[in-house]
């Protein structure tokens, strides 16, 4: 049913997938979304009948932390499990590389990451910047 991959087709299905959840309100280009995955420490991404339906990322200097970022599923696949597999991929790799897996979300989403075993510990803070 679905397809867990740990490489992405083509950079414009991920093109695609950001739009579809109005996450490129910056503008991103191609060559900068693919420059974000290039950099990322590990990448999963969610296929179901040869279409991208879902991602998530972990950046990590490899040793101690590791910031699970850009988890997002297309709405049509949303509450059918697929986020938290996602989730619990990205944290299994993060504990076979005894990495402390951390995340920032937005209120709304807390009880979300709690149900699969997260806990609020810290604010997040965030610096605007023009681009």
């Amino acid at each position: 049913m679905y397809q867990y991959k740990t490489t992405l087709s083509s950079i414009e299905e991920l093109e695609k997938l950001y739009t579809a959840l109005n996450w490129n309100q910056i503008g991103l280009t191609r060559d900068e979304l693919n420059q974000m995955v290039a950099g990322s420490w590990y990448s999963i991404f969610v296929y179901r009948e040869g279409h991208l339906i879902g991602t998530g990322r972990i950046i990590s200097d490899g040793v101690i932390t590791g910031l699970i970022c850009g988890v997002g599923v297309l709405p049509l696949y949303q509450g059918q499990g697929v986020g938290k597999k996602i989730i619990k991929k990205l944290v299994n790799e993060c504990e076979k590389n005894r990495i402390f897996p951390q995340l920032m979300c937005d209120k709304l989403l807390i009880s979300f990451y709690e149900s699969i075993g997260f806990k609020e510990f810290t604010v997040g803070m965030n610096y605007s910047i023009k681009r």
